[in-house]
C-alpha cells in the first residue's frame, strides 16, 4: 500500500495515457473487452475516478469530476476524427460523466464515514 501511496499521480496519468490509447486506437485495432461499450467506458471512468481521488485526495472533489469529464468530451472528439472509424457519441460522454458521479459520490461517503468514525 505504501508503494501506491508514493505512486498514486504516477499510476493515475499512465492509467490516462492508457485509456486515451485504446479509445483512439483505429476501429479494426481497437480490442473487443466484450463487455459493451457503455459497459467499458464506464468501468473505465469508475477507475479513472478511483485513481484520481486516492492521487489528488487534498483537492476538491469537483475539480477531479471536471477534469474526467472533458477528458471523456476530449475521447469523444478525437474519435470523431473520420480516419479512426471510430463512432463519436455524446451517450458515451454521458456514460462516462454519470461513471464519474456515482464513483465519487461514493468515495466521498466512504471518506465521511471513516471521519466521523475517527482512527481505530
Amino acid at each position: 500500500m505504501r508503494f501506491y501511496r508514493r505512486h498514486a499521480v504516477a499510476i493515475f496519468w499512465i492509467m490516462v495515457a492508457i485509456i486515451y490509447a485504446i479509445a483512439i486506437l483505429p476501429a479494426p485495432q481497437a480490442p473487443d473487452l466484450g463487455a459493451g461499450d457503455k459497459i467499458n467506458h464506464i468501468v473505465a471512468f469508475l477507475v479513472l475516478t478511483v485513481l484520481g481521488r486516492s492521487a489528488y485526495r487534498q483537492r476538491a472533489p469537483w475539480r477531479l469530476a471536471v477534469g474526467l469529464s472533458l477528458f471523456g468530451a476530449l475521447i469523444e472528439l478525437t474519435q470523431a476524427i473520420p480516419v479512426l472509424h471510430r463512432d463519436a457519441s455524446l451517450w458515451d460522454w454521458g456514460a462516462d460523466s454519470a461513471a464519474i458521479l456515482v464513483a465519487l459520490v461514493i468515495i466521498l461517503m466512504v471518506e465521511h464515514q471513516k471521519l466521523t468514525r475517527g482512527p481505530r
